[in-house]
């Protein structure tokens, strides 16, 4: 009875030993036995919601929507530009160029001024609350930086429009600083045009 017993109890043991190393073999718990600390703290990580209200994709169309003006105001505003650069009597004592051409390169500035401000408002707004959101991180973040970057860089143009006006290394500085900007904000309208996440 005695060896009866052992066998059975040599049985179990070898069992038991047998079904733990089958489990660490395939990377879990033995049957019978308890899962560590560190694999049950592992399992309770999840993933946080992130809410967002209307009023960002009302933002996000909006910006959308503006960013398609972008690249024919851009056109429009070089052309001008060069075409009161090319014209000789910009620079002649008294004289300053087309008086047209003039007008609607300012309207054409002024456009480009506004599309700005609207899209500067409703990027930075939806960035501010999509802060928390990883998704696009890259992506979004090269974008603002980029676009903020050409603001800068529309302000510097607007106020080196004066001096533009007078002198033609003005008008030189003023056309730099313009296709500098625009093409900054072009490259970065395009990056989200075509990567999507």
């Amino acid at each position: 009875m005695t060896s009866r017993r052992t066998t059975i109890v040599l049985m179990l043991c070898l069992g038991t030993t047998a079904s733990a190393a089958r489990a660490q073999q395939i990377g879990g718990p033995a049957v019978g036995l308890r899962a560590t600390t560190a694999t049950a703290l592992a399992d309770t990580g999840r993933p946080k919601a992130i809410e967002y209200s209307d009023a960002y994709a009302v933002r996000l169309k909006i910006h959308e929507i503006a960013s398609y003006f972008e690249l024919p105001l851009f056109a429009a505003e070089y052309f001008l530009g060069q075409s009161l650069l090319n014209d000789t009597t910009t620079f002649v004592a008294g004289k300053r160029g087309s008086s047209s051409t003039r007008s609607w390169h300012s309207t054409v500035a002024g456009g480009l001024g506004v599309l700005f401000s609207v899209n500067t408002i409703t990027g930075v707004w939806n960035l501010i609350e999509s802060r928390n959101d990883p998704a696009g991180g890259v992506r979004k973040w090269a974008h603002s930086i980029a676009m903020l970057l050409a603001d800068a860089g529309f302000m510097l143009t607007a106020n080196a429009g004066g001096d533009a006006k007078r002198t033609l290394a003005g008008a030189n500085n003023h056309r730099n600083l313009a296709i500098g900007s625009m093409s900054l904000a072009a490259v970065s309208t395009i990056m989200m045009w075509l990567w999507k996440d």
